[in-house]
């Protein structure tokens, strides 16, 4: 049966033949697909343990994102939002916040400008205090960009010991040197990056496409927009939705490329696009990207989730070039040969097989998918028989795998909300603020749904964008950050009362670039073994905590840590005590 559909993707996509018309349209929302729900399965009865509280207030995460009007949304720009990133700018240990802004158009109401030196909003850096609460130092630090900020990834692409930002805008993107102070300079120009027109850019990741120990650079592209010339709501049919006049696109508007730097050693980028190998796929909606090795031959590949039209998986080569295979590999479309609306992209092992597995929610009246991966050789829609096919009534965003209660086992958390706020005022059913969702790994290669066990600030209304997630305050559980659209963000601290054990690895390179990127960490304990990889962007275009958790369950000790670290080097630990933090350095001698 798999063979079967595997073949028919293959086929239907070398002929061009994927869903179109009435069916691409509903993928993104512009007509109504009226996917049902499955029948949700028997609860299994296990007390889930795990519960979240809402700590941003009191953490002094207060200043809410401006993204357009609230409840109006001119143009796709407004709608969609950016990400939102932990990020140990200072290498204390501890993880600071980096909160991305956007604007409005029209500008603001008197009286209503946003409390900043020239009354326009800013990114926002917080510097954590170690005592769960946050400062803001953004002034300080030089991160004082306005415009329209959408995606973060963060990687020490110098190999100086510390971890840079880039930002992709709607506009021209951003690259900053940490200077390793507590403030940042802009060197987009100096090192190759500056952009010669107005690009819409979203997602980005820092990646050692050819293991030379130096940080590269993907970035993925959403709509060829000039605002001056988009359609306005209700002009055409990708304009409406439920008869109603909203922003349009993307359907309708001109599709974007991705686009490929290589680092070159000396702080300075160079274009490779072409000559990579990434040119060939054409044009996509490309959102979120991030660079993992699916196919375990120890070299980073790429995957892009494109919103209404087919994903991109980008095989490396490993000599400098890469092969388009999404079709071939079965992530392009769904099991049933359909594009659909992807935003944000999970990536890890959810069923400890030693494959990295991918999950993507999408938009409402959708369901979402399941990738497992099988062998590294192809993905398989594995929604309905995982028991994720539940939901498809929210429009989903940042997302990710993650051990919540700590038991060895990859849950799922991810954030909603609509794009179409002028939808609720004439059908009251379609919320513009809807919940978060939480589906619990049962370890048997299914999931279900735990969100209503799991506190009230899961349950409540926001209209949420990126998701970061990390140990903010360092006590083995991880942690939420979300980017709320005309709120301030959400800091979700887990309140995990398993009693499991955990391990949390950071890894530093020395042959490989610093920050360790593209290294992957095993875990054993027992006969489980998990497996982690560092990475630089993901979720929806945001940046998680770059340290690996691990859950242990009841396990008190690792039984091996095995480091395969990007320089082809692999190095192993023993016997190492649980409940601890620890860094790893790469040995510089051996190999």
């Amino acid at each position: 049966m798999r063979f079967t559909r595997r073949k028919f993707l293959q086929s239907a996509g070398a002929a061009g033949m994927f869903f179109s018309g009435a069916a691409r349209l509903a993928a993104q929302g512009m007509a109504t697909r009226g996917v049902k729900p499955a029948p949700r399965p028997k609860f299994s009865g296990k007390p889930w343990p795990v519960t979240f509280t809402d700590v941003a207030p009191r953490a002094g995460l207060t200043a809410p994102t401006v993204y357009g009007e609230e409840y109006v949304k001119r143009y796709i720009v407004e709608a969609n939002g950016p990400g939102i990133a932990f990020f140990d700018y200072d290498h204390d240990g501890w993880l600071d916040v980096f909160v991305p802004s956007g604007k409005r158009l029209e500008g603001f109401p008197p009286g209503h400008e946003p409390r900043t030196d020239r009354g326009e909003p800013t990114n926002r850096l917080y510097h954590n205090n170690r005592d769960g609460t946050f400062t803001d130092v953004t002034a300080q630090s030089g991160l004082t960009n306005r415009g329209w900020c959408y995606g973060v990834c963060v990687g020490d692409y110098d190999n100086d010991g510390r971890d840079d930002l880039f930002l992709t805008y709607y506009g021209k993107n951003v690259l900053y040197h940490n200077n390793g102070d507590g403030t940042f300079t802009d060197v987009t120009k100096e090192a190759g990056l500056l952009e010669s027109r107005t690009r819409f850019g979203t997602g980005c990741t820092f990646v050692d496409y050819d293991r030379d120990g130096h940080l590269d650079l993907f970035i993925s592209r959403y709509i060829d927009l000039d605002l001056a010339k988009t359609p306005v709501g209700g002009s055409s049919r990708y304009c409406k939705y439920k008869d109603v006049p909203v922003n349009c696109g993307p359907m309708g508007l001109t599709q974007e490329t991705c686009a490929l730097y290589h680092n070159n050693g000396n702080g300075t980028f160079t274009e490779v696009t072409a000559q990579a190998g990434i040119a060939k796929a054409g044009t996509r909606y490309g959102l979120t990207a991030v660079a993992f090795d699916y196919n375990n031959d120890g070299w980073p590949d790429l995957f892009v989730a494109c919103d209404s039209t087919p994903n991109l998986l980008y095989r490396n080569n490993h000599d400098g070039t890469f092969s388009e295979v999404a079709v071939e590999s079965g992530c392009a479309v769904n099991g049933d040969g359909q594009e659909q609306a992807n935003m944000g992209v999970a990536v890890g092992d959810y069923d400890g097989d030693g494959y990295l597995d991918m999950f993507l929610p999408h938009f409402s009246e959708d369901t979402p998918i399941l990738y497992r991966n099988v062998n590294g050789e192809f993905f398989d829609d594995l929604t309905n028989a995982a028991g994720l096919a539940v939901n498809t009534k929210y429009v989903c965003w940042g997302v990710d795998f993650a051990d919540l209660d700590n038991d060895g086992w990859l849950d799922i958390f991810h954030v909603t909300g609509t794009v179409y706020p002028e939808i609720e005022k004439v059908h009251p059913e379609y919320k513009f603020k809807t919940p978060r969702v939480i589906y619990r790994n049962l370890g048997n290669g299914s999931f279900e749904e735990v969100s209503e066990l799991s506190g009230a600030p899961v349950l409540e209304p926001h209209s949420s964008r990126g998701c970061a997630f990390g140990d903010f305050n360092n006590d083995g559980n991880i942690d939420l950050l979300i980017l709320n659209m005309s709120e301030p963000p959400s800091l979700l601290r887990n309140e995990n009362r398993s009693g499991h054990h955990w391990l949390n690895v950071k890894l530093m390179g020395t042959r490989s670039n610093r920050s360790a990127i593209g290294a992957r960490v095993t875990v054993t304990t027992g006969d489980r073994r998990q497996i982690r990889e560092v990475r630089s962007g993901s979720s929806y275009i945001s940046q998680s905590d770059l340290r690996q958790h691990f859950g242990l369950g009841a396990a008190r000790k690792v039984d091996q840590i095995e480091v395969s670290w990007p320089s082809g080097l692999v190095e192993r630990l023993s016997g190492v005590e649980a409940d601890h933090f620890i860094t790893i350095e790469e040995s510089k001698n051996k190999g």
